[in-house]
């Protein structure tokens, strides 16, 4: 066949809800004898094999999508769709099945639009609800046609509904599904299957009630085991009354309890194997079937929470010695599971029910089973754990601060839990990073409270500093008593890598605590020693331990650093990782860039006098050339104090100079001798000839930002070797310690172009009136930088502000002659 407008891909709707693809071909419609009805047909282009026939009900719901799908829900229980390569061909289909259908072609959902018009419906609301037919056996065909017929309408649902709930349906029909089977009525029981699968789609709360009574709930299982669809019924009432048992692990006394139970159990056994998976038209269905569960659970929850006698022999037996391990077994996977159902209740039911729990002894038990030596008990003891720990940490450091007055340290809750992560012998250590999060929640000072009286915060880490911190650390100190890890295997890395993580955590969030601990246990250098592992994850972790340490910027920290000399391992790491560009390169790179860009003078001046030599060869980034170039500059200051004074002057007060001195000096500028400038002399005016001090104040809004002058700095030290002349230059000297200061300026002064356009002095920019002569300018400098900045041309503010000063000043401005030049 050639005419692709009607070629079609075909779908069905698997058990997983994913789309499986049936096949390629060619569909068509037309009416079949058998099946008494127009039909879609779709034979195979390879073959020609008929690769789907499905008849075009009236009141089956077709929806077209993105213009070339149709989807629908075919009887049989599966869902289809026909992907059509060409839209035209997509359409000529959709018009075919809405004329069948007396549809409009224009919708996109057939059956979505109820064709009664406003008063039919108030009439139809006002008229009483469906007459259903008798409930008898020869009638059930068309019960399953009134059934499927009602459900795409939300009307005609309702009264139907309301029919089957009024006239007590469903008994009847469960009466009737016994006689089938009797019988062994086939044809009767796949009508049974439409008609109770249509009832659990009619979505009622009042027909769930009766449908799941203890005497009607096995029947109606019963009914959803006959799928048509299936060339044999499903045995679910024997799984559920042969195969599954019901474990009492503490005898229940309250028969209602127990009822809810058994209930619970089969509904959700239902909603998870019996019905079939909904369709696409179905999904918002069984929404109360999922409010039905839910509630259920509430209430199991609540009627045990209010059984003391039940939790008190629950708690006794846990925490019995005299219990076989099976039994505890049982107790705890009871206890996780009841606290897994604790998650379905409102906040405020919640924290009743933690709070009964924590009366019961519930950290206690805990402690009891994470000592014992099954693997099986204790994972579900760490689950329940984490519920507590999630739901309310302080409740948790409480009883665990309250413990340590009575208890040693090894049996404390926390060293339980530290313990059970370093020894877990799984080889990923799955349970060792569940424990070090709730770890990592318990000691985060974000969730800890603070009262009038006490500061959990203060008192927790205190506790957890003296009591907890050193066996947390132990297998890190353990592993790094010298210059590399004593034991290098995956699993040791792993665990040292989240003992790490936990560290770095508490770095960042415990100040004097943890600032106390690494410098009196040595904690940095030990960590350094991981540099060397073979592991790369490892090498970082300890990296970014140190990282995190430099960034707080604090002084204590620098001298231990420097005291220790512990820069050494991390560039023997870098000198060892040579030309390699991977992540340790780059962030032991981004360590000492971090250093220069926040300019820390103790680490820089350590770094430079100390590991200069093996870093000097470094030259594909500049991040050790800026270092040093910020230790020269460090030193300067310090041999000229008189430099470093005019600079701090001229940083805390910001001024405006007389326009005519400045006029005069931009003259003595570009009359200087260009090679004196590039020998490093700078143009500036003397410290002792300035303004008073009372002008010097005067505070100027119009400069540039700090910032700007400082990144501009840099980049012209770093890239010195670019002098030549811009379109509009700015002019900026920078010093260091270096026997040359870089400069950017134009070659000469015959290069800058007085004319062009943005120069505040040329003849064509605003507010330039007839002055020749560049436009007023000021010296600012920070951190070394001298900078000449043109203002904005903003004309009237420049008249009022001149008329100002002229009027203001009372000295003469200094003559050129005068201007002194200061060498670097």
């Amino acid at each position: 066949m050639t005419d692709t407008r009607r070629r079609v891909k075909v779908y069905t709707l698997n058990e997983d809800r994913q789309w499986d693809d049936r096949g390629t071909g060619h569909v068509s419609s037309g009416y079949v004898e058998r099946l008494k009805g127009t039909s879609l047909l779709v034979r195979a282009e390879s073959d020609g094999s008929l690769l789907l026939e499905s008849k075009i009900n009236p009141n089956t719901a077709y929806q077209k999508q993105q213009d070339t799908l149709i989807v629908w829900s075919e009887a049989e229980n599966y869902d289809l769709a026909l992907s059509f390569q060409e839209k035209a061909g997509c359409d000529e289909i959709w018009e075919k099945i809405c004329q069948v259908q007396g549809k409009d072609p224009s919708v996109d959902i057939t059956q979505d639009v109820v064709d009664e018009s406003e008063e039919e419906r108030f009439d139809d609301m006002s008229s009483p609800g469906l007459e259903l037919p008798p409930c008898e056996l020869n009638r059930l065909e068309d019960l399953a046609e009134l059934v499927a017929s009602s459900l795409p309408s939300p009307l005609r649902r309702e009264k139907l509904a309301l029919a089957v709930e009024n006239e007590g349906y469903i008994r009847k029909l469960l009466e009737l599904f016994r006689v089938c089977e009797d019988l062994e009525n086939r044809e009767g029981l796949h009508h049974l299957y439409e008609i109770m699968k249509g009832i659990f789609l009619l979505n009622r709360t009042a027909l769930f009630e009766v449908m799941f009574s203890d005497e009607c709930i096995m029947d109606v299982i019963g009914c959803l085991e006959f799928d048509p669809a299936l060339p044999q019924p499903r045995r679910h009432r024997e799984f559920l009354t042969k195969t599954a048992r019901f474990k009492e692990v503490i005898p229940i006394s309250d028969p209602e309890l127990r009822q809810k139970i058994h209930q619970t159990y089969r509904v959700q056994y239902i909603q998870d194997m019996v019905l079939p998976t909904p369709s696409v038209f179905e999904e918002n269905m069984l929404s109360t079937l999922h409010s039905f569960i839910f509630f259920n659970k509430v209430e199991i929850v609540g009627m045990l929470q209010d059984d003391e006698k039940f939790l008190t022999d629950l708690f006794a037996q846990l925490t019995d010695e005299a219990t076989d391990d099976d039994k505890r077994h049982e107790l705890v996977n009871f206890l996780k599971e009841f606290c897994a159902f604790s998650q379905t209740l409102q906040p405020q039911n919640r924290d009743a029910f933690f709070k009964t729990l924590s009366n019961m002894g519930i950290l206690p038990a805990l402690e009891v089973i994470l000592g014992m030596d099954d693997v099986q008990v204790r994972g579900a003891a760490t689950d329940i754990f984490s519920y507590l720990v999630e739901y309310n940490p302080s409740m948790v450091r409480e009883f665990v601060m309250q413990e340590s007055q009575q208890n040693d340290d090894d049996i404390l809750l926390i060293n339980l839990i530290i313990e059970h992560m370093i020894c877990d012998t799984d080889p990923e250590l799955g349970g060792a990073v569940q424990l070090m999060g709730l770890l990592r929640t318990l000691v985060d000072p974000e969730n800890m409270l603070a009262t009038a009286n006490k500061t959990e915060k203060t008192e927790f880490l205190s506790f957890f500093y003296k009591h907890c911190m050193h066996v947390l650390s132990a297998p890190l100190l353990a592993n790094t008593t010298e210059e590399k890890p004593s034991k290098d295997d995956f699993q040791t890395s792993q665990l040292l890598a989240l003992i790490l993580e936990l560290l770095t955590f508490c770095v960042e969030h415990h100040t004097y605590h943890i600032k106390n601990y690494i410098i009196n246990k040595d904690i940095l250098r030990r960590v350094l020693v991981l540099t060397a592992s073979r592991h790369a994850f490892l090498a970082l972790c300890a990296l970014r331990f140190m990282r995190r340490i430099i960034g707080l910027k604090d002084e204590f920290y620098n001298r231990y650093i420097m005291r220790n000399f512990l820069f050494e391992p991390v560039i023997k790491a870098f000198l060892n990782n040579g030309s390699r560009y991977n992540l340790m390169n780059s962030a032991i790179i981004e360590m000492f860039e971090y250093v220069r860009v926040e300019d820390v003078k103790s680490l820089t001046a350590h770094i430079i006098e100390n590991y200069w030599k093996a870093l000097e060869d470094v030259d594909y980034v500049q991040t050790f050339k800026g270092l040093k170039l910020r230790y020269e500059q460090q030193r300067e200051r310090q041999d000229n104090p008189k430099l470093d004074s005019m600079r701090s002057i001229l940083r805390n007060h910001r001024f405006r100079r007389d326009a005519r001195t400045l006029e005069d000096e931009e003259e003595m500028w570009f009359n200087a001798d260009e090679d004196d400038l590039e020998d490093g002399e700078a143009v500036v005016p003397p410290s002792d000839k300035m303004k008073s001090e009372e002008d010097l104040m005067e505070p100027i809004s119009k400069f540039m930002e700090r910032k700007k002058l400082k990144d501009s700095e840099e980049k012209e030290v770093l890239g010195k070797s670019n002098l030549s002349g811009r379109q509009n230059p700015s002019f900026k000297l920078s010093f260091s310690g270096s026997t040359k200061t870089s400069l950017s300026s134009p070659p000469s002064s015959a290069s800058l172009n007085p004319g062009s356009p943005g120069s505040p002095g040329s003849p064509g920019s605003p507010g330039s009136g007839a002055r020749s002569s560049p436009s007023t300018t000021t010296v600012t400098t920070k951190g070394g930088l001298v900078g000449l900045v043109d203002y904005p041309d903003d004309d009237d503010d420049e008249e009022e502000e001149e008329e100002e000063e002229d009027g203001e000043s009372k000295e003469d401005p200094l003559p050129p002659s005068k201007k002194s030049k200061l060498s670097s």
